[in-house]
């Protein structure tokens, strides 16, 4: 709701400018221009993402992810003890670190809403600090393979979409070893 407000009162005031300052076609033609834009970004992250659904899919189906998981799983389980006794959390979980590993923060995110749902059972409707730890890594998602945003940069034109790995991985790390610092920290001042 409040996004929307925010929205049509910026375009109000576009429109207002606009027609103030005598360019108000100018403001039309630039709006009309954005949205075509936007409509074909749209399809080729929609294509992208289908991509590595898919990719995920056969992942799912062949066993690599039972794979991928176990590999996750000691992390995992040392992360977030409590939801690692759970084996159809654990999975979720894995699913969702997979995903994010992939750099498909919206594929990850129907798994990462199934393994809350299970760690927020028995809480009381007061997130738990597995819980929040579990948000941390969502937010922060290290990404091993930015394909998100490399479909952004090869539908925008970029000739090389995948030369800021570097940078991701250490953007991720450090996000990611931050907050969980920041977690551990606010956990422990809570209990003070």
């Amino acid at each position: 709701m409040t996004m929307g407000i925010l929205w049509t009162g910026m375009v109000a005031a576009a429109l207002v400018c606009g027609a103030v300052n005598g360019r108000l076609t100018a403001v039309t033609a630039a709006a009309l221009e954005g949205t075509g834009a936007a409509v074909e970004l749209t399809l080729a992250m929609a294509g992208a993402l289908c991509l590595w659904s898919g990719v995920l899919e056969v992942m799912a189906r062949s066993g690599m992810a039972d794979g991928l998981s176990r590999l996750l799983r000691p992390v995992l389980r040392r992360l977030l003890p409590r939801a690692g006794d759970d084996s159809e959390t654990l999975a979720a979980l894995s699913a969702n670190v997979s995903a994010n590993l992939l750099g498909l923060g919206n594929a990850a995110t129907p798994a990462g809403i199934r393994a809350a749902q299970r760690m927020a059972q028995g809480c009381g409707g007061v997130a738990s600090d597995e819980l929040c730890r579990l948000v941390v890594l969502n937010t922060a998602s290290i990404q091993l393979l930015p394909s998100t945003v490399a479909a952004i940069r090869a539908g925008l034109g970029c000739a090389a979409p995948l030369d800021i790995l570097p940078a991701v991985w250490l953007s991720s790390a450090v996000s990611v070893t931050a907050g969980l610092l920041c977690a551990g920290l606010l956990r422990r001042l809570g209990r003070a």
